[in-house]
C-alpha cells in the first residue's frame, strides 16, 4: 500500500516516523513532498527507501492514502494542484481541524476523511480523532483505523466536535506540560527541590495517573476520593485548585473556539464560501 504525505513539517514528519517505528508502514511504500525540499530529504536520509518527490501531485499520484499535513491557509493551493491527479478510489486524509470535509468533497473526487493526530503518537499512544466523509466505505474506515491503531487509539467523533475534542486530545499535551512546568518551578522556588527532579516526579505521576484512568478502572472522581482523605493535605490542595481554576477552563475553551472560528472564516473566504455563523447561533452538540 503506497501512502503519500503532503507536507513533512512538525506533524507530517511525526506521523511518518511513528508509522515507521510501529512497523505499520515500510519506507519503500511512503512518498513525501514538502514546500521545503530539505525537510523531506532529511526524512529520506534517516529512512532509506522513503521516496521524496518534487511536487505534491507526483507524490499523490497512485497513492492509496494521501495525508494532507499542511497549514490550513495552504489548503486551497494544494487542493488545486491535486484536483487533476486524484481519483474516486483514493483516500485523502486531512489532519487540520478547521478544514471542513465538505470543502474537500466539493473540490476533489476522492474519498475524504479527517484525522486529527497528537504529539503523543510519537510514543505510540494517545487518541486520534477520526471523522469520515460521505464517500468513505466501511472497508475504507477499517483500513484507516487499522493504520491509526498502530500508533494511537482511533476515536470516531462528529465534525461539530472537532474543536473541543482537539483541545483535549491534540492541544492537551501542551496544556498539561505547561501546568507541570509551572508546578515544578513553583516547587523549586518555594522548597528548594531541583526543577529537574520535580519535573521527573511529575512526569512519572502523569504516566501512572493516565494508566489508572485508562486501564485501572478509575474515574476522575473516584481517583480524587481515593487520594483526598477528608481533612488531609490533598483535600486542602484540591480546594486551592477549585478556587484558582474556577474560570480557567471555560476561558480556555472560549479562546480556542474563537481562534478556530477565525481560521474557519478565513478558509471560507479562500474557498469562496459564506462566512461561518456566530458561535452563539450554531446549534449545540
Amino acid at each position: 500500500m503506497k501512502v503519500a504525505f503532503i507536507g513533512t513539517g512538525s506533524m507530517g514528519s511525526l506521523l511518518i516516523e511513528a508509522f515507521l517505528r510501529s512497523g505499520a508502514l515500510h519506507p519503500n511504500y511512503i512518498c513525501a513532498s514538502n514546500r521545503s525540499r530539505q525537510k523531506a530529504d532529511a526524512l529520506a536520509n534517516r529512512h532509506p527507501g522513503l521516496r521524496v518527490t518534487g511536487s505534491n501531485a507526483e507524490a499523490a499520484n497512485g497513492s492509496q492514502i494521501v495525508f494532507l499535513c499542511v497549514k490550513p491557509l495552504d489548503y486551497p493551493a494544494v487542493i488545486e494542484e491535486l484536483s487533476g491527479v486524484l481519483d474516486e478510489r483514493q483516500i485523502v486524509v486531512s489532519i487540520t481541524s478547521p478544514v471542513q470535509i465538505g470543502m474537500l468533497e466539493e473540490r476533489l473526487s476522492s474519498k475524504i476523511a479527517k484525522i486529527i493526530p497528537s504529539i503523543t503518537h510519537s510514543a505510540l499512544s494517545g487518541a486520534s480523532l477520526c471523522i469520515y466523509g460521505s464517500r468513505i466505505l466501511p472497508e475504507d474506515r477499517l483500513l484507516l483505523e487499522q493504520l491509526m491503531s498502530s500508533i494511537s487509539i482511533p476515536v470516531s467523533i462528529r465534525e461539530t466536535e472537532t474543536r473541543i475534542a482537539s483541545d483535549i486530545a491534540s492541544c492537551g499535551p501542551a496544556f498539561i506540560a505547561f501546568f507541570l512546568q509551572q508546578w515544578a518551578e513553583a516547587a523549586s522556588r518555594q522548597t528548594g527541590i531541583g526543577r529537574a527532579e520535580a519535573l521527573r516526579l511529575g512526569a512519572e505521576m502523569l504516566h501512572g495517573t493516565g494508566k489508572l484512568l485508562t486501564e485501572g478502572g478509575f474515574t476522575p472522581e473516584q481517583l480524587q476520593r481515593r487520594v483526598a482523605v477528608p481533612g488531609g493535605v490533598t483535600a486542602e490542595g484540591i480546594a486551592v485548585l477549585q478556587n484558582g481554576l474556577e474560570h480557567v477552563f471555560t476561558g480556555l475553551i472560549e479562546t480556542t473556539h474563537r481562534k478556530y472560528d477565525e481560521d474557519l472564516g478565513k478558509l471560507n473566504h479562500l474557498f469562496g464560501l459564506q462566512p461561518v455563523p456566530d458561535a452563539d447561533a450554531v446549534e449545540p452538540d
